[in-house]
């Protein structure tokens, strides 16, 4: 054992340790002088933070928020990976999604850094006919193909299985998967498709293509129809087990069956829970294959996807920051493949700029910031260990209520799945509409002069089934009617800012109310008078201080101008002000109303 000499530096060892309840103490006293008055068994539950599914994040975490032990890299429960040495040989399978029919850019993408190939099969992409075109040049021993091709799965797997055998590539090289999901299709479209035919792939697969598998266990239908972690935990969970009992009732034991399975679920912004996610998928997993007898195949493959709902039309730039975070956080949740979707995606179908951002997001990640160079980055964090718990707690739950309904196909036909997440994104789509979930770029700090982007249309996803939400439809449809009245009269619908006082007075809400209107594409004008500013309506802004010393004069001489509306930004009652606009009040409502009485349509 190595002696460290005595150097006089105690790092603070003589002084006690301090205690959660002297921490706790302190909180109720910065509580009490904000206002707040709680006793001190509050003081930590008014810091947390109220997650989806009952869920709360602590302000603190210690030693004592404990957690079940989450085990070694690559040994169950693979709360902290599936392999061993995680994603540090190379980080993770850079994945890549192509829906049109462009050698080209499929070669330019593998030739920059993509590893593997997400390709949209069928009606709304590449047609089963052009896959061999499309994968011209493309070594299919080295670049694993993954297809989606919905109803057109049988076709389209038989095809790649042909492109193997016709390109002399061993059946051990071959890696990838088929994409089938039965119930993912239903959950998209409402529809059905025969899956008698999906067994008999998986046996192939099973039997000649060890690497590659025949389905996928898709949760991001349940993710874009507004779904929270867990109901895309329980869902996917469901889904695999509804899957497990097909191919094991069609004679594959239940380690070829866990084999044949690849999950995917999406990545977003919000990076520990995305990190919580994937680590917790793992653990759910594990106790399936534990159960049905195949502990050892219990190593659930990841494919994560950066989320659809957390892009936005208007400024896509900042799509490629919350890209990046949902990026990292699918590598730091120990994702064994990534795909980032171009900032564009939200607009139609994405350019070579877009994409070749797109899988830079993953190279600079990997090679520069060596992110995939520890195993489980987040593996011992109290707070990530702790929430992993929680959140596989109410993935687990979510599946149970599914399973007593029959099973997933039942919990889809029984409207079940949808009236649940209904739930969950109407909850969330009131913390949007009150800007407690800000948007960057839509709903905080909107920019009516942004050149809008301009992208080929892609196709409409296909009718039917789960709808697919995005957080920034609310304030979408009020720039669109705005634009729309652009478009048609030269002018943009305007409001007045009536600043009342010095500058230090009124800066902050006159700040704050321009953010606010420009959110729903309303003009705000500060410059001249009420009557020089072209607009119907007016908001003061100032200090609480100084509405007393003038909002009352102030409202009389805007009515008297012409003012048909009068804002006041704060939550201050004058006699006049027809309504008070402030941190947390329904901004959508209080601007579709505006838009309404200008006659914006």
């Amino acid at each position: 054992m190595t002696v460290l000499p005595d150097d006089d530096l105690s790092l603070a060892t003589e002084f006690p340790d301090a205690t959660r309840e002297q921490w706790r103490h302190l909180v109720l006293g910065v509580l009490r002088k904000s206002g707040k008055e709680v006793d001190e068994a509050e003081a930590e539950q008014a810091l947390s933070t109220p997650l989806d599914d009952g869920l709360h994040t602590l302000p603190l975490y210690t030693a004592q928020d404990a957690a079940p032990s989450p085990g070694l890299p690559g040994f169950t429960p693979f709360v902290r990976g599936g392999r061993p040495e995680g994603n540090a040989l190379g980080g993770w399978d850079v994945r890549q999604q192509h829906s049109v029919a462009d050698n080209d850019a499929v070669l330019a993408d593998l030739e920059n850094g993509v590893t593997s190939l997400w390709l949209t099969v069928g009606a709304r992409g590449i047609p089963v006919d052009a896959l061999g075109r499309v994968l011209d040049g493309v070594y299919l021993d080295l670049a694993p193909i993954v297809l989606d091709a919905a109803d057109e799965t049988g076709p389209a797997g038989r095809q790649l299985l042909r492109l193997y055998e016709e390109r002399g590539v061993s059946p051990g090289a071959a890696r990838g998967s088929l994409g089938a999901d039965p119930l993912g299709h239903e959950a998209r479209t409402g529809g059905t498709y025969d899956s008698a035919p999906v067994a008999a792939l998986a046996l192939e697969c099973s039997e000649r293509y060890p690497g590659v598998r025949a389905l996928t266990v898709d949760a991001l239908p349940y993710h874009e129809a507004g779904g929270s972690a867990a109901e895309e935990l329980g869902c996917s969970l469901a889904t695999a087990v509804a899957y497990l009992r097909d191919l094991t009732g069609h004679g594959l034991s239940a380690e070829q069956a866990c084999g044949q399975l690849e999950f995917r679920y999406a990545a977003t912004a919000d990076q520990f829970l995305t990190v919580a996610k994937l680590r917790a998928a793992r653990r759910l997993w594990a106790r399936v294959a534990e159960v049905c007898g195949a502990p050892a195949a219990g190593a659930q493959r990841q494919h994560a996807v950066t989320s659809t709902v957390m892009m936005t039309r208007r400024d896509p730039w900042v799509n490629m920051l919350r890209g990046t975070v949902a990026t990292l956080a699918a590598g730091v949740g120990g994702a064994d493949a990534v795909t980032v979707l171009p900032f564009d995606h939200a607009i139609g179908r994405p350019d070579a700029f877009a994409r070749r951002i797109a899988r830079n997001t993953s190279t600079i990640l990997i090679e520069e910031s060596h992110l995939s160079r520890v195993v489980d980055p987040a593996g011992g964090s109290w707070y990530v260990e702790r929430l992993t718990d929680e959140l596989a707690r109410a993935g687990w739950e979510f599946f149970q209520e599914i399973e007593r309904a029959g099973g997933q196909a039942a919990a889809l036909a029984s409207g079940l799945v949808r009236e649940r997440i209904a739930g969950t994104w109407a909850a969330r789509s009131a913390k949007l509409a009150k800007r407690r979930e800000p948007v960057t770029g839509v709903s905080e700090f909107p920019q009516l002069a942004e050149k809008p982007v301009v992208r080929e249309p892609a196709p409409e996803p296909p009718p039917g089934g789960l709808p697919r939400v995005h957080r920034d439809e609310a304030f979408e449809s009020l720039r669109e009617r705005s634009d729309a009245h652009l478009a048609a009269t030269g002018a943009r619908p305007r409001v007045y800012l009536a600043a009342l006082g010095p500058a230090a007075a009124h800066t902050a809400r006159l700040t704050f109310a321009a953010n606010l209107f420009q959110a729903g594409g309303i003009e705000p004008v500060t410059d001249g008078t009420f009557t020089q500013s072209g607009a119907p309506e007016a908001c003061l802004c100032s200090s609480d201080a100084v509405y007393e010393e003038q909002a009352a004069d102030t409202v009389r001489t805007l009515r008297d101008s012409g003012a048909r509306h009068v804002f006041l930004a704060g939550r201050g009652s004058y006699d006049g002000v027809d309504t008070q606009v402030f941190a947390g009040c329904d901004v959508v409502a209080v601007l579709t109303a505006t838009l309404d009485r200008m006659g914006v349509s």
